[in-house]
């Protein structure tokens, strides 16, 4: 039976959602978390997970109440993640949570790591604090979907952004390799990029675009792991990616396989991958069912001599995928793909 949630309690945890985005691109492989404390139906403080390293939500929360001369005793919480109840860069937020005297606990999200996994709510409910689980859960999942997917599978849910033409060509031989979507999508494209843990092209794409493949136009404190899939050794030693102080990996074998790559970046806290190659890399991904999301930025403009994308719903489809919905990047649509069995 699904919780009588009240009007109150959805505006609360949506703000605590709200404040969970101030730890995108700062946090990970943590999660990004918010919390929020209400006595009497007021807001009376707010934390989110800020840094590694730093305060937890709960934890930030709590600290907010006692600088501003309020007490959470007695206060709800409205957590996006269920609390910890484990020693890790800091104490469990559970006994935070005990020691401030909070009443109640409503929690978005259950934390599907092992360390975790339900323990939190379990230790709260045995101190006498009401807990209960599920309000705006479909948000959070989609706020920390590659923490989750990490957590579930130790592998990194693999994004595709492919950007193409009104006719599905992804470049135009009769000009100069460059970009072709608005500095509008571009804003997006960085702001998915900071999203992102690692990012993977082919080296058709590096020798054709020297692309950067960094995070530039949003606020951002790291960049991701750049890897690249060039079995030949054709990477030009002069690649914009090889002359700055950002990581890249050159995939030089004969290329390791994806399901192997996928277990090994999982195994470096690799949450989330975005693969921005072109066609051919596109299709492997595709081919092998390895792709989470597919993100096809369509661009109105008609290239003079095309590289079909050879990308098409049925082809989609094949690969697992299922339209969803259609996003707006600046002056681009965007059609969004999910794993038919993704949340």
């Amino acid at each position: 039976m699904e919780e009588p949630w009240g009007d109150d309690d959805r505006r609360f945890m949506e703000h605590a959602l709200l404040v969970a985005e101030r730890g995108r691109g700062r946090v990970s492989p943590n999660p990004m978390v918010g919390c929020v404390l209400v006595k009497n139906g007021e807001i009376i403080a707010e934390g989110w997970h800020d840094h590694l390293g730093g305060l937890h939500a709960e934890q930030m929360a709590i600290h907010d109440a006692e600088a501003k001369g309020r007490s959470a005793n007695g206060a709800t919480a409205y957590v996006t993640l269920e609390p910890c109840n484990h020693f890790g860069r800091t104490p469990p937020c559970t006994e935070a949570l005990m020691w401030a005297g909070v009443r109640n606990v409503i929690v978005a999200h259950e934390d599907p790591n092992p360390t975790v996994r339900g323990k939190g709510g379990d230790v709260l409910l045995a101190n006498g604090i009401p807990t209960r689980f599920g309000l705006m859960k479909a948000e959070a999942n989609e706020q920390m979907k590659g923490f989750l997917h990490w957590c579930e599978h130790r592998r990194p849910m693999v994004t595709v952004k492919l950007a193409v033409d009104r006719n599905g060509s992804v470049d135009d031989l009769s000009a100069n390799a460059g970009r072709f979507t608005s500095e509008g999508c571009l804003e997006k494209v960085h702001e998915l990029r900071r999203d992102c843990d690692a990012v993977l092209v082919g080296v058709n794409t590096v020798v054709r675009d020297d692309p950067a493949l960094t995070v530039r136009r949003v606020p951002h404190t790291r960049q991701p792991l750049r890897l690249v899939l060039d079995p030949n050794a054709r990477t030009p030693v002069d690649a914009a990616l090889l002359n700055d102080e950002h990581p890249t990996r050159l995939l030089q074998s004969d290329f390791v396989s994806i399901d192997r790559l996928l277990n090994e970046l999982g195994d470096q806290d690799i949450q989330r991958l975005l693969v921005e190659g072109g066609p051919t890399t596109v299709k492997r991904w595709l081919d092998e069912q390895a792709v989470d999301e597919f993100l096809l930025v369509v661009a109105d403009v008609e290239h003079q001599d095309p590289v079909p994308s050879g990308i098409t719903d049925e082809v989609l489809e094949a690969a697992g995928l299922r339209y969803t919905e259609s996003l707006v990047w600046g002056e681009e649509e965007v059609r969004r793909f999910l794993r038919i069995n993704a949340p």
